[in-house]
């Protein structure tokens, strides 16, 4: 019986009887073949246009035997390096040829794995006798999409998400995304609690004293569902020092308004959101907002005549039962109104006039 050669390493299979005088060389070849396949590695330079064909020579070594495999070479179009049909075989194969056009390794007659124009890396793939496969078993940089298989151990070691970076759900969209500031100092500490104990977001950082800010977008707002609890709070006041007998009160920006220069007419209060939004586009049906406007009297004095809302005026429902009919003399006359919105564009206000002297 005549000696055969095997399917994927082309060993030479001796026949019982055969090979006499030459038995132990064709064994030691067998060997080195099979060093070749499990540590072996070649440097292939690949033809510019036409790739490469990696050969599997009958009992003896040949590059297509060999575990790591770096291209080399300036390609100046797509090319492919092919594997021949029926070979099972795992590579490493690093992609170091120059230009910047697409290698694929294949196989004759079947489909394979790409590197993209400007991939010059290295991937794992795997021939199935059919087709090349990609193991994905690369960097997570590459151009892949790697997946967890068990629980992400970061071993002590931080994670580094680039300016802009987001943690997104399966189809792609952020939960969350991250914002650079250069130099930064100021960051969150989250810190999980045991039983009893609340969780807590907390400002942190180098700085001493550190504001925590909440942003909504345009004139949303901040909701806190559930009880809150307030342990100190600072409400903003606009100080304006100079008169007008229309004011125009801006409840997004701003709880209190003391005006400095005192009072030289009777005025009107005008409620809406800002300069941009009305009252009614800043609220909800069932919420309502409180707010201070202090007037400063002198020895003449004068009184809000008129309340409007986004510019209408409104019937104001005043503390006590009646309008106010004068200011007070030598007075800081604080104006408090709460406006609840009832439906669109419809609200009720209470007022009240009280007098610092």
């Amino acid at each position: 019986m005549a000696n055969s050669t095997s399917a994927n390493l082309k060993l030479t299979v001796q026949a019982t009887g055969e090979n006499s005088g030459t038995w132990g060389q064709i064994t030691n070849t067998n060997l080195l073949i099979l060093e070749q396949a499990i540590g072996g590695y070649s440097a292939v330079t690949v033809n510019a246009t036409t790739g490469a064909t990696l050969t599997f020579s009958n009992g003896a070594l040949s590059n297509g035997k060999d575990q790591v495999i770096k291209l080399t070479g300036t390609i100046t179009g797509n090319i492919d390096v092919v594997i021949p049909d029926s070979v099972e075989k795992t590579y490493i194969i690093e992609n170091g040829t120059s230009g910047a056009f697409t290698v694929t390794v294949k196989t004759t007659s079947g489909s394979g794995v790409t590197w993209a124009a400007t991939d010059k890396g290295t991937k794992m793939v795997y021939s199935n006798g059919t087709d090349v496969v990609d193991t994905a078993f690369t960097d997570l940089s590459s151009d892949i999409t790697p997946q967890l298989s068990g629980i992400l151990d970061t071993n002590g070691n931080d994670i580094i998400v680039d300016d802009a970076g987001a943690i997104e759900d399966d189809s792609n969209n952020p939960y969350i995304r991250f914002q650079k500031t250069a130099s930064a100092v100021n960051y969150f500490d989250v810190t999980n609690q045991a039983t009893g104990s609340a969780p807590e977001v907390a400002a942190v950082g180098s700085d001493t004293n550190i504001d925590f800010n909440l942003t909504p977008k345009g004139i949303g707002r901040v909701t806190l569902n559930g009880n809150g609890k307030i342990q100190g709070l600072a409400e903003k006041v606009t100080v304006n020092g100079t008169y007008t007998s229309n004011i125009n009160f801006d409840t997004n920006t701003q709880g209190v308004q003391l005006d400095t220069a005192a009072a030289t007419a009777n005025f009107t209060v005008n409620l809406r959101g800002d300069g941009s939004n009305s009252l009614d586009a800043s609220m909800d049906v069932g919420e309502s907002i409180t707010v201070a406007y202090i007037s400063k009297q002198n020895a003449t004095a004068y009184y809000n005549t008129t309340v409007q809302v986004d510019g209408s005026t409104v019937t104001p429902v005043w503390q006590g039962g009646a309008a106010p009919t004068a200011g007070n003399v030598t007075s800081n006359d604080v104006y408090t109104y709460t406006a609840i919105k009832t439906a669109a564009s419809t609200f009720t206000v209470l007022a009240a006039q009280t007098q610092f002297a």
